[in-house]
């Protein structure tokens, strides 16, 4: 059927129930051509198909959704909770219904009518619901494709990334104390006033924040509150919508982004104001970095007017942390890293 073919290669996880007293198992809930078809995630072995005119959803409203291809619910269920694969099914049975139910000489124009509506619908409500859907089930090497994408536009504002090694080596040994194991920590040569996190936990400072300052402290605050200002699945949301529908979908069918997919996006991130976290929960992530906060604030705002509480909140006003975050070779090794 034509009102299908814009979502037979749409994919969702879902629960099934084989009959009302079977275990919940986890399968994966594909469209096809105007079946609903039910496969086994280890094996890829289909397990049911059932006709889309034929499901019945037995609790209109709510989420998870719950399908059966009996209107009683006495047969097969399967529970879906993926937005976009309960929208599909939803218009395409709307669809569906929308078609059978004027049949005689009406019937062809209601069915242009409804394909009309599908379509403005789909042109309003598809491209975003798709960059969502990529942006959710994009695996981490992707994500980490899209953040060094908008490293590298980065770079046309702020100069390439600075690449000695003896400095890139303290920032990989910093990664884990103070963000993710598998990080990757920049520093580009530009002042950004503060850190940026980037798709793939990609995590950019500027040298301002090295070069004259008295310690690694600030630098340290800058990239623990990066970590916490913003959700890792909205921060490659907002990237792959700048990219667009084209560049999300060649990501999910092809696994890679189209080149200069994010052109100008670097200037975007550095026109605007660096997020920062709620103080509660920066504080408690600088304490368990042993990270004081009072550099952090003093880098903020040096009259410590507007960052009053992070100062006197500092586990660490009275008593330094028991180890520094650096030794002196490592900080000076970091403070050189865009040396040469």
């Amino acid at each position: 059927m034509t009102a299908l073919s814009e979502f037979q290669r749409l994919e969702a996880q879902g629960s099934w129930r084989e009959t009302p007293r079977a275990r919940l198992r986890e399968v994966v809930v594909s469209v096809g051509d105007a079946t609903l078809i039910l496969t086994d995630p280890k094996s890829d072995a289909p397990l049911s198909h059932w006709s889309l005119p034929a499901i019945a959803r037995l609790n209109p409203g709510q989420i998870p959704a719950i399908y059966s291809p009996d209107p009683e619910g006495e047969g097969e269920t399967v529970e879906i909770d993926d937005r976009l694969m309960i929208e599909a099914i939803e218009r395409v049975h709307r669809a569906i219904a929308s078609h059978r139910a004027h049949p005689g000489r009406l019937r062809g124009g209601l069915t242009i009518v409804a394909a009309m509506t599908m379509l403005g619908a789909a042109v309003m409500w598809l491209p975003g619901a798709i960059i969502g859907h990529a942006s959710r089930i994009a695996p981490p090497a992707q994500a980490r494709q899209i953040g060094l994408a908008t490293l590298a536009d980065l770079e046309r504002s702020t100069g390439a990334v600075c690449a000695r090694k003896s400095g890139q080596a303290v920032l990989d040994w910093l990664a884990p104390q103070l963000v993710e194991d598998d990080a990757l920590l920049r520093v580009v040569p530009g002042p950004l006033n503060g850190a940026l996190r980037l798709p793939g936990d990609v995590y950019v400072l500027g040298d301002d924040l090295l070069d004259g300052a008295a310690g690694p402290e600030a630098a340290a605050g800058h990239l623990v509150a990066a970590s916490l200002a913003a959700d890792p699945d909205e921060i490659t949301h907002e990237a792959l919508d700048h990219a667009g529908l084209r560049a999300a979908l060649q990501l999910m069918t092809l696994g890679d982004l189209p080149q200069r997919a994010m052109t100008g996006y670097g200037e975007q991130l550095l026109s605007r104001a660096v997020p920062r976290p709620d103080t509660p929960d920066l504080l408690a992530a600088l304490e368990s970095a042993g990270v004081p906060a009072e550099p952090y604030a003093n880098s903020i705002d040096p009259t410590g007017a507007s960052v009053l509480p992070l100062i006197e909140g500092d586990a660490f006003r009275d008593q330094l942390p028991e180890r520094p975050l650096l030794t002196d070779e490592q900080w000076l090794a970091l403070q050189q890293i865009c040396a040469g």
